[in-house]
């Protein structure tokens, strides 16, 4: 089935063994966006900066998708020097304007039958360009760009060929290593047989001179000498190998640290996706509160939260969704604001962090017997310079503890908590909901 989601081509991407396979996977993702859009993967020749083959994503009639390979022999100095600038610097799709039918053959994509829209980004490994992927899709009149919407799922792709471009240059490493091995042992056998036979030869010759055998003898030697020396330069290119091994499993090791930050941002995304969705399709105002509670802590991995709303007199929270609390803090229970961890918060409209409760017996606001269990988070949601409320979060996952670069994390979060609960007037109307006095 074709991915549908950042989430769902990150997967396709990751099982992926080859650069075909990966553009199969981001072009399944395309047709959800343009299925009459052309997407090619161009690979670059550092050496003699040229584009040396095109990958080029075809449709059959039947629908079934294949991969048409093509030499090219060309540079990117057609370009206009800014775009070629832009492009061979990498990380992010770079408009090529008005100009793209044009040089969109420069590319050899097949032309749409109307006009088009030329977009182009490239993929720096080793500090150099390695590949480009080439987007030509027709001109609309309304509606965002297909180049904007998929310009996620390109990231992504790039992630995935990084991958396999390491491993590629792992394989010739270890080819090359095995290749100057195997010719040095060669070269070692065949002198070393040539200089027997010489010695077999003069010894069983019917005037056998000394001079000749120690000529050969000193010959052997020098012979043994090379091979020795052979030898060692073979031993270096094995530890330089080694060293870029070494170097290649550190890069692979900051990949994979990017894809899951990536990961968790598609994640993020996703979740956001869901919950302005169900603005979109529910009236009910504590089932949209759930939602909001579950985006929250679902991202966060937080298995104790609650989102507590603004009561109509403007002097109290309550709260509207719980996930772990105990059984006399459920929904409606009141807190005047200014007590506790969530009415301090409210208050001063600045977001707390205590990392380890243990640790900080210290801190004003432990008192509060709902939400201070181990490390925590509590926000403000504040929305035009309105209070709405505050979300609080503890108990993360596997006895986590929350840090500085979470809090950031849940401001974007809390941001669309806002929008979404001051755009459906959720404090107002759950207050009636919930019978909240």
């Amino acid at each position: 089935m074709p991915p549908r989601t950042l989430a769902s081509l990150a997967h396709a991407l990751t099982v992926a063994t080859s650069p075909e396979g990966a553009l199969h996977a981001l072009g399944d993702a395309l047709a959800e966006v343009d299925r009459d859009a052309r997407l090619a993967l161009v690979f670059y020749d550092g050496r003699t900066g040229m584009l040396r083959e095109r990958l080029l994503l075809e449709t059959a009639p039947s629908g079934d998708r294949g991969i048409a390979r093509l030499s090219l022999d060309t540079t990117l100095d057609h370009l206009p020097t800014r775009d070629r600038l832009a492009i061979m610097g990498g990380g992010h799709l770079v408009d090529l304007g008005g100009g793209s039918e044009e040089l969109a053959g420069l590319f050899q994509l097949p032309p749409l039958g109307e006009p088009g829209w030329l977009s182009a980004r490239g993929f720096r490994f080793e500090h150099e360009l390695a590949a480009v992927v080439v987007l030509l899709e027709s001109r609309k009149m309304f509606g965002a760009r297909t180049s904007e919407r998929f310009a996620p799922s390109i990231a992504l792709f790039e992630l995935a060929m990084a991958r396999l471009l390491e491993r590629e240059a792992r394989e010739e490493a270890v080819r090359t290593l095995e290749h100057v091995t195997r010719r040095v042992h060669d070269e070692y056998d065949r002198r070393l047989a040539e200089l027997q036979q010489r010695i077999t030869t003069a010894a069983e010759g019917p005037s056998q001179r000394a001079v000749d055998l120690v000529e050969i003898e000193r010959q052997l030697a020098a012979a043994v000498e090379q091979a020795r020396q052979a030898s060692r330069r073979a031993d270096a290119v094995d530890a330089t190998v080694a060293t870029a091994v070494e170097e290649l499993e550190k890069v692979h090791l900051e990949l994979h640290r990017r894809s899951e930050q990536l990961r968790e941002k598609s994640r993020t995304l996703y979740l956001i996706d869901r919950v302005l969705t169900l603005d979109a399709t529910t009236d009910d105002p504590r089932q949209l509160a759930d939602g909001l509670l579950a985006l929250v802590g679902d991202d966060m991995h937080a298995h104790r939260c609650s989102l507590m709303l603004r009561t109509a007199d403007g002097e109290g929270l309550y709260i509207a969704a719980a996930r772990g609390l105990p059984s006399v803090a459920a929904e409606g229970t009141r807190v005047p604001i200014g007590q506790g961890v969530a009415g301090r918060v409210a208050a001063s409209r600045t977001p707390v962090l205590v990392r380890d409760v243990t640790e900080a017996r210290q801190h004003p606001l432990l008192h509060d017997q709902y939400f201070t269990t181990g490390s925590f988070i509590s926000f403000p949601l504040v929305y035009h310079d309105e209070l709405l409320g505050v979300l609080n979060l503890a108990n993360r996952a596997m006895h986590g503890v929350f840090v500085e670069d979470d809090v950031d994390r849940v401001r974007l979060l809390a941001l669309v908590t806002a929008l979404v609960a001051g755009h459906a007037r959720l404090p107002e109307r759950l207050v009636e909901a919930l019978s909240v006095r």
